[in-house]
């Protein structure tokens, strides 16, 4: 398996520290608003490039942290009139609640920076106690990295060529512009635990890595984030590491590409700005999902509601052609030996999985693992239409579960039945209006709508036929007619 590392510029081949086993972690919110859709597809992407090293068989540690004590959470709460600790919780739970909606699995460890507290003064003290940061009167502690001579080696950055005051922040107690808070001083209102520095808070660099070590220890196989976090985040992320105990943070650094909208960076100023819940609201996280990932995790990606407009489609003749295949299973009357036309998409079946694997194992090509899917659903479609009533039990069901297996990598859920408890009980009552049924099953009840509806058809009696499909409709189903017969299913 291949993966692009952000430090060395170029795919490696996926060498586990400890056999059979990834220690993963990835930068979580800081929690003061909503998540924007540009932060959905960073969480999505290793969501499941997660959900795919367990496919492969990889016992997968995943952290993530929220970043529950920072600047913006405080202003947030001077702006409404909160304190900071009401504001991050708020926006954690609302966090959770978004990424659960989208169908991101939750992480196996999920510590809260404000939680971790004794773990940073604890890393934070070892680098002073190497050389490597310096307590100022003010009560701040800097990180020095003039003293850590593999600074830079993440970004490529040289602090020579870097104009003083760009992207840091530059005062007097400083002896170098490029230094960084691992210790900020309290001031008047703002959250602050005690240290020996005096009474404050940690920088937003100190936490993620102190808290990486705890729980996952140093090195861990894989660090992600979005591309933004690079510079200066990570860098300084790696250099803590690197000079509090003598080890890389990460073998391999990932991250993602830019989000934009409709051809433009997103921002408020311009329109543009979109949270997930927003978009949530509107289109199913599966469309969400599918339209982000026929974009490879590391490239640009162009967001548009058009684009997910169509991708809606798509994902319908995903959704589609999975029920068919189950359908044409239920009412197989081909239990046998295997004709030409079932062994075809017998061998369709494993070429799909083989090529899924071959995109996904070339640092999990999402858009070609994608391409294999819809490979299998442009075979199963041709079998559904040559066979007819001919379908092979067996061959459909295969083909359907690996559908299923496929798009669940992708955190696309497919192989949802359609028993009772998921149809509208009053298809029974229409039931009995136009097709003479007398149980209480809500499922035996749509099949005789169905027969009614087609008996109606075959003698042009239209207005039975439609009152049936309208009564259908107005329970909010759709009458799908394949090639093997009619079937119901919800509105998407």
């Amino acid at each position: 398996m291949l993966v692009y590392n952000s430090q060395t510029h170029k795919k490696e081949e996926l060498v586990p520290i400890e056999e059979g086993k990834i220690r993963m972690y990835v930068c979580g919110p800081t929690v003061y608003d909503q998540i924007h859709i540009g932060n959905a597809r960073t969480f999505l992407a290793f969501d499941v490039i997660r959900r795919y090293l367990m496919y492969k068989g990889y016992q997968v540690t995943f952290a993530q942290n929220l970043t529950d004590v920072d600047d913006k959470i405080i202003n947030r709460a001077n702006e409404t009139g909160r304190t900071a600790a009401e504001v991050a919780e708020e926006c954690s739970a609302a966090f959770i609640e978004q990424m659960h909606r989208f169908g991101v699995l939750d992480p196996d460890i999920r510590p809260r920076a404000t939680h971790e507290i004794e773990a940073m003064q604890e890393m934070i003290s070892t680098l002073i106690d190497r050389g490597y940061a310096y307590p100022v009167p003010s009560g701040d502690v800097y990180f020095s990295v003039r003293a850590d001579h593999n600074y830079g080696i993440l970004s490529g950055r040289d602090l020579d060529q870097m104009r003083a005051g760009e992207r840091v922040e530059v005062n007097d107690e400083k002896r170098d512009p490029f230094d960084f808070a691992l210790w900020k001083a309290a001031k008047p209102g703002e959250p602050s635990w005690p240290s020996p520095w005096g009474d404050g808070r940690p920088g937003w660099h100190t936490e993620c890595c102190a808290m990486i070590h705890r729980y996952l220890g140093t090195p861990i196989d894989i660090h992600g984030g979005g591309a933004d976090l690079i510079f200066p985040h990570h860098e300084n992320e790696t250099a803590q590491a690197m000079c509090a105990w003598d080890s890389a943070l990460a073998n391999t650094w990932m991250h993602t590409g830019m989000l934009r909208v409709d051809g433009e960076k997103m921002s408020k100023s311009l329109g543009n700005f979109y949270t997930l819940k927003e978009v949530l609201d509107k289109y199913p996280a599966d469309a969400v999902r599918l339209l982000m990932l026929q974009t490879h995790y590391r490239a640009p990606l162009d967001f548009s509601f058009e684009r997910l407009d169509g991708v809606s489609g798509t994902l319908e003749r995903l959704q589609t052609c999975a029920r068919n295949l189950r359908w044409a299973a239920e009412r197989s009357p081909q239990d046998g030996e295997l004709n030409d036309v079932d062994r075809a998409l017998g061998h369709a079946i494993d070429g799909a999985r083989e090529e899924f694997c071959r995109q996904m194992d070339d640092d999990f090509n999402t858009a070609g693992g994608l391409a294999a899917i819809f490979g299998l659903v442009t075979a199963a479609n041709t079998y559904l239409a040559e066979a007819a009533d001919d379908t092979s039990t067996a061959v459909c069901l295969r083909a359907a579960d690996m559908l299923c297996e496929l798009a669940n990598v992708m955190g696309i859920e497919l192989d949802r039945s359609a028993g009772d408890d998921d149809l509208p009980a009053g298809l029974v009552d229409l039931a009995r209006e136009h097709a003479g049924y007398e149980g209480d099953s809500a499922s035996e009840a749509a099949d005789a709508l169905l027969a009614a509806r087609q008996e109606a058809r075959a003698a042009k009696n239209w207005g039975v036929a439609d009152a049936i499909r309208d009564g259908i409709t107005a329970l909010g189903l759709v009458v799908e007619d394949t090639a093997a017969g009619a079937r119901l299913h919800r509105k998407e």
